[in-house]
């Protein structure tokens, strides 16, 4: 819907009306002309280029000689960063070396530069620390109280009372009801969203922990973001680490999974010390990274679902090399169907599929290779609530079948609803260890820890 409204999509029935004008956009040039403007849960940031420059893209002020003015668009983007609380952001840094929270920041400031009237907000605060959303939420305040008519597109509920005036329900593309934010509990707007009954949304089985699958010591990286961690993960298992943004969490996967070099500290995988170096080695060991950044480490986006589905497992497959084209698309349309992957057709790109189906297709292929650690990093972000239990009720199945989970997630609920344990970071150090059934296993005191590290309340408990 979004996408028709900021002229995207080119609407085929129907009537947008601006301004009590009908009006027809052609493009996003036209909806930007009426300070129709998005920040899109997909980034548009150029990487290699920096800060001040994304932002004032295409629009760069020019001095009197003509050349452009860079001292002046630093000067803005620092002001409008500083409006939300990221002076922090250096406007003189490339893209390409700020975290995702950061890039998720710049993109609302390059939004903000436009001076809008209406803004679309989708999936705003996915990658954001509590402290940036604070941020954002009075940034959206504000504008409100300025005359800006704001539309938010999020799936976390917990957002709507603190922001909104008025939920609108999508579901399969068609409006199931609006209601007032105060008109409605959780429970009945989790049902029209999802358009069944929901008694439960984290399901858990019963199952049995056995062996030591993975198990680190003292673990370090060279950037000072991973300090002494040690962690350990039974077979059916799911281990939940949380932690505010910056903890650490991410890179400590990447450590895991060999996109960056262990400085020191070792790794152990049934008992037996492992030296994983790469991505290639890591995956050789048998462990699986659902990555937090689909686009850029977990899709062939120009590729087809069937490619990307086998893109792990094709010598597994097919271990004497010779391809078979039609094994594929069947291994492929298999998991469709298992996954239920919103598609025409196994061969499609999956650059062209929504966010939610996208993150089915890497958890496909990491089904095709059966792998025995996993690891999940924020694995339902901006996807629907629909699509994220099924990823929760994927992830109870692989725990029974045996498989060592580690899951990542900036949404506690999320976290505490599917782990057996938690594991807290706080500045690059597991600072805590808690149970499931214990009563320290709840929201307030793992949030506190969190944010405070140690002991987390005032009070020096460890």
């Amino acid at each position: 819907m979004q996408k028709v409204i900021l002229g995207a999509y080119k609407a085929e029935e129907g009537e947008i009306t601006f301004d009590n004008e009908v009006v027809k956009f052609n493009g996003t040039k036209d909806a930007l002309a009426k300070g129709i403007v998005a920040v899109y849960q997909e980034f548009t940031l150029v990487p290699y280029i920096t800060v001040a420059q994304n932002i004032f893209l295409n629009r760069e002020y020019k001095n009197k000689f003509g050349l452009i003015d860079h001292k002046r668009m630093e000067k803005e983007a620092a002001e409008l960063l500083k409006s939300l609380n990221c002076e922090y952001i250096n406007v003189k840094s490339y893209v390409k070396n700020l975290s995702v929270a950061e890039q998720q920041m710049v993109e609302i400031a390059k939004a903000l530069s436009f001076k809008p009237r209406i803004m679309v907000f989708d999936e705003p605060t996915a990658t954001l620390s509590e402290r940036e959303v604070d941020s954002l939420f009075a940034q959206i305040h504000r504008l409100k109280a300025e005359g800006i008519g704001i539309i938010y597109v999020s799936h976390r509920m917990q957002e709507f009372p603190l922001i909104g005036d008025r939920i609108t329900i999508l579901r399969d593309g068609v409006k199931i009801s609006t209601v007032g934010i105060n008109d409605c509990t959780n429970e009945e707007l989790v049902n029209m969203m999802v358009g069944r009954d929901v008694s439960q949304v984290y399901v858990r089985s019963e199952n049995k922990h056995t062996g030591i699958a993975l198990r680190t010591e003292n673990l370090c990286d060279y950037r000072d973001k991973v300090k002494n961690v040690n962690l350990e993960v039974r077979r059916g298992e799911i281990v939940g680490i949380a932690g505010l943004v910056g903890a650490g969490r991410t890179e400590t996967a990447e450590l895991l999974y060999g996109i960056q070099p262990i400085k020191s500290g070792k790794v152990y995988i049934k008992g037996d010390e492992v030296h994983p170096k790469s991505p290639i080695q890591a995956t050789k060991l048998g462990i699986g990274l659902v990555s937090e950044d689909r686009k850029k480490q977990g899709l062939a986006l120009d590729e087809s679902i069937a490619l990307n589905t086998v893109a792990v497992s094709l010598k597994k497959i097919f271990p004497r090399f010779f391809i078979s084209n039609k094994k594929i698309k069947e291994i492929a349309l298999d998991y469709k169907k298992q996954l239920r992957i919103a598609t025409t057709s196994v061969n499609k790109a999956c650059k062209y599929l929504s966010g939610g189906n996208q993150q089915k297709v890497v958890l496909a292929k990491w089904l095709s290779f059966d792998p025995d650690i996993l690891i999940f990093d924020e694995p339902t972000r901006g996807i629907d609530v629909a699509a994220k239990m099924e990823i929760y009720g994927l992830m109870d199945k692989l725990a029974v079948q045996g498989k060592a989970i580690i899951m990542i997630s900036s949404e506690l609920p999320e976290v505490i609803g599917m782990s057996d344990r938690i594991y807290i970071m706080h500045e690059g150090k597991i600072v805590d260890e808690v149970k499931r059934g214990t009563e320290e296993f709840n929201s307030e005191a793992i949030g506190a820890r969190m944010m405070l590290g140690a002991g987390g309340a005032d009070d020096g408990e460890s």
